[in-house]
């Protein structure tokens, strides 16, 4: 199936084209549709699967038009949300959307600078997003979808107590996505506490715990 049939805007579409996909892989066949239909989502996949096209091109298609922040994306290192915020811009790059990443280790110069310019997508680590919001420089309160990735790596980097902190301060009606390589029980539990009858997507083997 292309990906004309999933359901994705006209101008998404020109970014996977320019981008130069020509078929969905696995998760993002059975991903995408789903999150276009505002379902939450647990999709359990190994990094290299394209599971960042997989809600991001959704996500980008459910927001549309640039207005206030309405999604957020959680990751557990600078390079990884680095990198998927350079993914989504790329797939947005035909729609007016504003995507910022923000991420520790560095100044807050350039970050406060782009949260001024206003943001539809925020790309962030758990950390310094704690600290933004306690400068009081964003809030989630209007968060309409919200992307936890790479789930079982911030539970082993020790971010679960902030990443509950975040997912308390955006609106219970939000769609949630959470995307982990494994299923521990810990990742388990946070997904019957932050998500609403989730959808299960597993390519390849589920692992439900950890590895040693």
């Amino acid at each position: 199936m292309p990906f004309t049939n999933l359901g994705l805007s006209p101008k998404v579409l020109e970014g996977v084209r320019a981008a130069g996909y020509a078929e969905p892989t696995a998760i993002q066949l059975r991903a995408i549709p789903a999150i276009m239909d505002g379902r939450d989502l647990i999709g359990s996949a190994q990094t290299g699967t394209g599971k960042t096209a997989a809600f991001a091109l959704p996500l980008i298609s459910r927001l549309g038009q640039r207005g206030k922040l309405r999604a957020l994306v959680l990751e557990p290192t600078r390079e990884l949300a680095a990198q998927v915020e350079t993914a989504i811009r790329d797939y947005a790059r035909f729609t007016n959307l504003r995507t910022v990443v923000l991420y520790g280790g560095t100044g807050y110069g350039r970050q406060d600078q782009a949260l001024r310019q206003g943001a539809d997508i925020v790309v962030a680590t758990p950390g310094r997003l704690l600290d933004q919001l306690q400068r009081r420089m964003l809030r989630l309160d209007q968060i309409e979808i919200l992307v936890l990735d790479e789930a079982d790596r911030m539970l082993d980097m020790g971010f679960m107590p902030d990443v509950r902190k975040i997912v308390e301060r955006c609106p219970r009606t939000r769609q949630t996505m959470l995307f982990s390589a494994t299923i521990p029980p810990e990742i388990n539990q946070l997904c019957k506490w932050a998500l609403r009858n989730p959808e299960t997507i597993e390519i390849g083997q589920r692992a439900r715990r950890r590895k040693r």
